[in-house]
């Protein structure tokens, strides 16, 4: 080879180390990060490494050891649930294959050595390398950088809805426990009721009928709070298995009672643009689009030239006359190698990229459509929770309790019976029980909103095409 040869070859092998990708240090998370950060203020991270693990776990029993706030919680399971750190180890599978995709194909070196009659030997070696692949190298570098990019942002939704689920999980483990004390508060006061109306049977002050009615009032609030004991324990570990915890974390404490209804509710103007802007899903689905109209174009350039190949070859020639002298010849050539598209023309492949990238669009436009609606509801529904359970607080409840108070003072007037003064009883209970739920409702409906305003619903799944030529060999000689 010449020394002009040699440069040439070198200065190649250089611009295609150049364009290869590079590992990233932390594994492709800083834009994870600072989008979760700058959507909800909260710090999420992979845990690579033994000191990563023991930071995270200091970090966690630090905030298990405080009565748990919402978001502590959110904190808790951005650093402690292992399905999120298994998302966040699919993004790395998905650096490791962008940076698989920018390298060049390695060549194939071959070496033989024939004999043949007459005193006739023959050694050779053959260096092959795949041109097609070789020179879609930047097409398909830039397509994997893009797939790369897009799973960036499902690992950002992923976060963010793992986020939403622990605020309502959280809300409604509190939730529970609050109506738990509440029917233990009035099965109390029933308890005593039914204590004191069966002193009074004995003495004869009280008919049966009264008793009995004191009794299954005090027994139908007995099963109550066995449900919600039931419920209680159920929203609980909803709630742990969403934290990620487990064994003595389980002991953690949560707040005895919901957070208060705000002074007014929030007035958001132009929700479906907000939507449109923020949602996570929608960004995903247009990164898809961009690739798949990448990967439409490349499988249309390559339709006719699924394989091509050069060889560069050397042979030495060594041959041996009668008078048992040798002559020995040195030959060098280049063959090119390639399938003929006979029988597979390509079409399917092309047909497939096509329809891949139009169900990408429809399915852009679909979900477009429904955020705009999601985004709707969820704001309606909003403010229609507020305004609720603002009315439990300030109208129906303060009445029931002025209600049950005259009932009270007409009772002990002898003016009505205990059937009424249980009646009105299970009234207030309900009426409670009924701002409580108004309560819970309304901080799901916060987190409903803030779902519709940057995740959505379920990401979509992927629709980008395998544009890597198909991994046929042609054998080549010389």
């Amino acid at each position: 080879m010449s020394a002009a040869s040699k440069v040439g070859l070198t200065v190649l092998l250089g611009l295609l180390a150049a364009g290869c990708a590079k590992f990233t240090d932390d594994g492709g998370m800083a834009p994870v990060t600072d989008g979760v950060r700058k959507e909800i203020g909260k710090d999420a991270g992979k845990l690579s490494s033994p000191e990563d693990h023991r930071r995270a776990r200091e970090r966690v029993q630090t905030l298990l050891a405080e009565p748990l706030s919402e978001e502590s919680a959110v904190q808790v399971a951005l650093l402690n649930n292992r399905g999120l750190q298994a998302a966040y180890n699919d993004l790395g599978v998905s650096e490791a294959e962008y940076v698989q995709t920018s390298l060049p194909p390695n060549p194939a070196l071959t070496v033989g050595r024939n004999f043949g009659t007459g005193g006739f030997a023959e050694v050779g070696f053959q260096l092959v390398g795949n041109l097609l692949a070789l020179a879609t190298l930047p097409r398909r570098t830039e397509i994997a950088k893009r797939e790369f990019e897009e799973a960036r942002y499902r690992a950002v939704a992923t976060t963010l809805s793992l986020t939403i689920d622990v605020r309502r999980a959280y809300v409604r483990a509190i939730a529970a426990q609050q109506r738990l004390a509440l029917l233990e508060q009035s099965r109390q006061t029933a308890d005593a009721s039914a204590r004191m109306m069966k002193q009074l049977g004995e003495t004869g002050a009280a008919n049966k009928l009264d008793q009995a009615r004191v009794s299954v009032f005090y027994a139908d609030l007995s099963a109550q709070v066995a449900q919600a004991r039931l419920s209680v324990s159920g929203t609980r570990e909803a709630l742990n298995r969403l934290l990620g915890v487990w064994g003595t974390d389980l002991d953690y404490k949560l707040p005895p009672r919901l957070v208060a209804l705000p002074a007014a509710a929030d007035a958001l103007a132009n929700v479906e643009v907000e939507a449109m802007r923020r949602r996570v899903d929608l960004i995903i689905l247009r990164y898809e689009i961009v690739t798949l109209a990448k990967s439409v174009g490349f499988v249309n350039a390559t339709r006719y030239l699924s394989f091509l190949e050069l060889g560069l070859g050397y042979r030495n020639e060594v041959e041996t006359n009668d008078a048992g002298e040798q002559s020995s010849k040195n030959r060098y050539g280049l063959e090119l190698g390639i399938v003929i598209p006979i029988f597979d023309t390509g079409e399917a492949r092309t047909v497939t990229a096509r329809e891949i990238y139009m169900r990408a669009v429809n399915r852009l436009t679909e979900r477009s459509v429904n955020a705009r609606s999601e985004a709707r509801v969820a704001y309606t529904t909003y403010r229609a929770t507020y305004d609720i359970a603002r009315y439990y607080q300030t109208r129906i409840v303060p009445l029931r309790r002025q209600i049950s108070a005259e009932v009270l003072l007409r009772y002990n007037g002898m003016l009505v019976d205990v059937f009424e003064v249980l009646i009105e009883e299970r009234e207030r209970i309900a009426a409670n029980v009924a701002s409580l739920d108004a309560l819970r409702d309304y901080h799901l409906a916060v987190a409903d909103l803030q779902a519709a305003l940057i995740v959505g619903g379920t990401v979509p799944p992927s629709g980008v095409v395998n544009t890597t030529p198909p991994p046929e060999t042609l054998p080549l000689g010389i």
